[in-house]
């Protein structure tokens, strides 16, 4: 059973025990997730390679009871066709306090875990796509309205631009300028600027384009440069994030037609021509295998850097400066 993300409310959770989410509208999947897991005292955490190599193990703690859990909420990441055996084994035991949530990025059309969750009226599929200029506009003034914060169209569009199309980097920028505006100060486009670290944010761009094209010498030049702080280390990984799950999509393409050109041209949405050169260059650097382990190493290096935040800046130059200089294409 498909259904929308605005579909999904606490008591669907009461109906069905299985759910998947795919797409890679991370920031809206996140305010689906709040929304079952609220109250809920104890979550599991898988990643799907966890369950594939233990898989007698992972059975055994979903089927076993225990006199202080009176229900089991699991959430299994990064998903793919390759759980789908286990999946239509534990559909078949009719778990009744036992909730699963499978985490999954892009899906085919083809997939065949995607296909088995839409077909089931007894399962949940939920689609989270890229969400447009309009949507996240929308947003931004409703956010501003109730806030009862005054800003101009033109300061709102400056700021959702700046987003890349990601709801959860639209919400902090927002939750940014609420705090500004509580000190009484004026909220103009200097301000805003300030607020939303429009020039670093640019090096930060640019420092992730040359890492994902291996421009080891470019690299070295800009963390020169710049001075980031702790905090900017979080906005680096969670940009490295986005524009590596883009880069996987282009390298996907790409392994398919085997013409460069064509990616480019056919890609959604399209490339800035400023940008061309330099995407073709991540492209032949990279593998569609290898992009998938560098995402799974940055949430990992984002979770390491939100655990010593003090070591931040040493943590990401050093993942950076790997990355540049490791085999990525084979």
């Amino acid at each position: 059973m498909i259904l929308k993300s605005y579909e999904l409310k606490k008591s669907t959770l009461n109906l069905k025990k299985f759910f998947l989410f795919y797409g890679k509208n991370e920031g809206l999947k996140n305010e689906a997730f709040n929304i079952l897991i609220k109250d809920r005292n104890k979550i599991s955490s898988y990643e799907e390679k966890e369950i594939l190599d233990n898989e007698n193990n992972f059975i055994e703690n979903i089927l076993s009871k225990s006199l202080f859990e009176t229900e089991k909420f699991i959430i299994i990441k990064r998903a793919t066709d390759k759980i789908l055996r286990i999946i239509e084994n534990l559909k078949e035991k009719n778990l009744e306090d036992t909730t699963i949530i499978l985490n999954s990025e892009s899906l085919e059309k083809k997939s065949k875990l995607r296909s088995f969750f839409e077909k089931n009226k007894t399962l949940v599929c939920v689609p989270f796509y890229p969400e447009n200029h309009q949507t996240l506009s929308k947003l931004a003034y409703n956010f501003l309205r109730k806030k009862k914060i005054s800003i101009s169209s033109s300061n709102i569009n400056l700021i959702v631009n700046k987003c890349s199309g990601d709801r959860e980097t639209l919400i902090n920028e927002l939750q940014k300028i609420e705090l500004f505006s509580k000190n009484g100060k004026q909220i103009n486009s200097d301000n805003i600027s300030k607020l939303i670290n429009l020039s670093e944010n640019h090096n930060i761009s640019e420092l992730i384009d040359n890492c994902l094209a291996q421009n080891k010498r470019k690299i070295i030049s800009i963390l020169n440069e710049n001075n980031f702080s702790n905090e900017d280390c979080i906005m680096i990984v969670r940009s490295f994030i986005i524009k590596s799950k883009k880069l996987l999509a282009l390298t996907k393409v790409f392994e398919t037609n085997k013409n460069i050109d064509l990616t480019i041209s056919s890609a959604k949405p399209p490339i800035f021509w400023k940008e061309k050169e330099i995407t073709k260059q991540q492209i032949s650097k990279w593998s569609s295998k290898n992009i998938k382990q560098l995402i799974y190493s940055l949430s990992e290096t984002e979770l390491q850097i939100k655990k010593n935040m003090n070591n931040s800046i040493n943590l990401i130059t050093d993942f950076i400066l790997l990355q540049s200089s490791v085999t990525t294409n084979n």
